[in-house]
């Protein structure tokens, strides 16, 4: 069953106090988590009445599903390629991706990491992020095909690697910036991050695909020789 999103609001005044309804859920995000988080302390929060933020959110699901949606959209773009070309410069386009994608990740790290608390207390959250997920993926594997011709890697279809590296990355970036205070000793910087995830993608499929071509490269000259 979907979170339904309340109507946005149609007015300027509307949508200023919309948005700072949503500033103030996030500061209590921040602090409480998903689990914690209570519609009278972002009211609190926002120095609104109760009665008010009912108005524009009819629950906390709404509330929060509202602040995923919008940090949705920006990662999805966020994590795009317009500069670098895949087909001729994978390293390029993979790192101008990720470096996009795990900048705006560190910006709204609070929001990440209630989205996966969410996701293992409520299936709505989880359907959420698998949705978010299979459309990185899936946008990768499409672009993957078209411009560089790879579909499989070693024998095991592209869009199974594909899963795995974003795993990977979903998993860095919640380490490294949803729980940089409780889980790192030392900081880890958005560059560093970019350069180190885009390495690992670059080889899984690009690496990989020019050892195949070697191989079958060294397999047709074996064969002339033979002839």
């Amino acid at each position: 069953m979907a979170v339904q999103v309340t109507q946005f609001p149609t007015t300027p005044k509307g949508r200023r106090t919309r948005s700072r309804l949503l500033a103030s859920a996030r500061r209590v995000l921040a602090r409480d988590g998903y689990v914690s988080l209570k519609m009278v302390d972002v009211a609190d929060e926002a120095d609104v009445s109760l009665g008010a933020l009912y108005r524009y959110f009819r629950n906390k699901e709404d509330l929060f599903r509202a602040l995923v949606d919008g940090i949705h959209e920006a990662l999805f773009e966020a994590s795009r390629a317009p500069n670098k070309e895949l087909a001729t410069d994978p390293m390029g386009a993979l790192l101008e991706a990720n470096r996009g994608y795990l900048s705006l990740y560190s910006e709204n790290r609070d929001v990440m990491r209630a989205l996966i608390e969410a996701s293992t207390v409520d299936k709505r959250f989880r359907s959420v992020w698998w949705a978010m997920r299979n459309r990185h993926v899936d946008r990768f594997v499409g672009a993957l095909k078209t411009k560089c011709g790879i579909d499989e890697v070693d024998g095991v279809p592209a869009r199974l690697v594909a899963e795995a590296m974003a795993a990977m990355v979903e998993q860095c970036a919640y380490v490294w910036f949803a729980q940089e205070e409780q889980l790192n000793e030392h900081p880890v910087s958005v560059d560093e991050a970019a350069r180190v995830v885009t390495r690992i993608w670059h080889d899984a499929f690009f690496e990989s695909a020019a050892r195949s071509d070697a191989a079958a490269e060294t397999d047709r000259s074996r064969s002339i020789k033979d002839l």
